[in-house]
């Protein structure tokens, strides 16, 4: 790859001028919507989540059901980390990070061959034996019950997490942002660009001399890396950890938060755990029993109208998305 051809990719990884402006609106809706603190963390962990799948399935072309494995190791080592170490949050991000990227480059060797069927089953096995392992271990996880006594320390030691979730919410936030302009840097990089040669046609990709296996471990580490940081922020932010980090949902949910926000471009991820929070949020409160009915029609009506015309205001800003 050429010289102009280089700073031409690493160009595209620059914030537009429309972006900041959108950033600054997401770290001052704690303080615009005090009351709604709580729901902006949420969905600052699931957007970072997403993007860590959006990595894989959007970007290389790597279907993932297991994702939640990941998600799941990074909480409880943020969890057990502070119980049972120090309660420091971004040392506790430090670990949960390099546990979860240990996790992601082992289970890498798994999806590297096999259709896109054989990975499903094999991802989803992942997440099934990582949530079964926290549930015969519970001398350390606390099993069913959940590991309880975490207390979690002040942010850089001076901002103490608070009952409303404002603390929580920017703290989220911060680590979203970190982990999207990392995202950013590398889709927009020639590691990048190799990426989606194997998401496009892997058998060309080869043949032109790109390490197919070698990339698409390299990218499944990677997100395996942020959903590990995504995790370790909801067990931080809620001082607890329990199986249901592990389960089915956390990986389904995730897919849907694609599926509403768009694969193969990093605001997809965002913009899709706002719908998707927002809507849960909504009909949950509305309608407890049968919020799962009108969130289903929601999606079947995306997939017949599209998704461009029935969310046309994320179009605006997805315009020059990369394909």
């Amino acid at each position: 790859m050429n010289h102009d051809t280089r700073a031409s990719i690493l160009n595209l990884s620059r914030m537009r001028p429309w972006e900041p402006v959108l950033w600054l609106l997401a770290f001052a809706a704690p303080l615009l919507l005090p009351g709604h603190a709580l729901i902006v963390n949420e969905i600052a962990i699931v957007a970072l989540f997403a993007i860590s799948l959006d990595l894989v399935l959007g970007y290389t072309g790597i279907v993932s059901l297991g994702h939640a494995a990941f998600f799941g190791m990074g909480a409880y080592a943020a969890a057990l980390f502070s119980k049972h170490a120090m309660p420091d949050p971004l040392l506790g991000m430090a670990v949960s990070v390099a546990c979860a990227t240990l996790l992601g480059a082992v289970a890498s060797l798994t999806v590297m061959r096999g259709t896109d069927l054989t990975r499903l089953m094999v991802t989803l096995g992942a997440g099934l034996i990582m949530m079964e392992l926290a549930n015969r271990m519970d001398w350390l996880t606390g099993g069913a019950d959940g590991l309880q006594g975490v207390v979690m320390g002040p942010v850089l030691g001076l901002f103490e997490f608070d009952l409303y979730g404002r603390t929580a919410a920017w703290y989220s936030l911060s680590v979203l942002l970190v982990g999207f302009l990392l995202a950013r840097r590398l889709v927009y990089s020639p590691l990048g660009a190799s990426f989606k040669a194997i998401r496009d046609n892997r058998l060309r990709a080869g043949a032109i001399g790109i390490p197919v296996n070698r990339r698409i471990a390299v990218a499944y580490t990677i997100a395996a890396a942020l959903a590990g940081a995504a995790g370790a922020l909801l067990a931080q932010t809620t001082a607890f950890a329990s199986l249901e980090v592990f389960d089915f949902h956390r990986s389904a949910d995730v897919m849907l938060i694609l599926i509403v926000g768009g694969t193969g471009w990093l605001y997809g991820g965002v913009a899709g755990a706002i719908v998707f929070k927002l809507l849960h949020d909504l009909l949950s409160s509305i309608t407890p029993q049968y919020w799962t009915f009108w969130l289903g029609l929601f999606l079947v009506v995306l997939v017949l109208v599209g998704r461009d015309r029935l969310l046309k205001p994320w179009t605006w800003f997805g315009k020059g998305r990369e394909a």
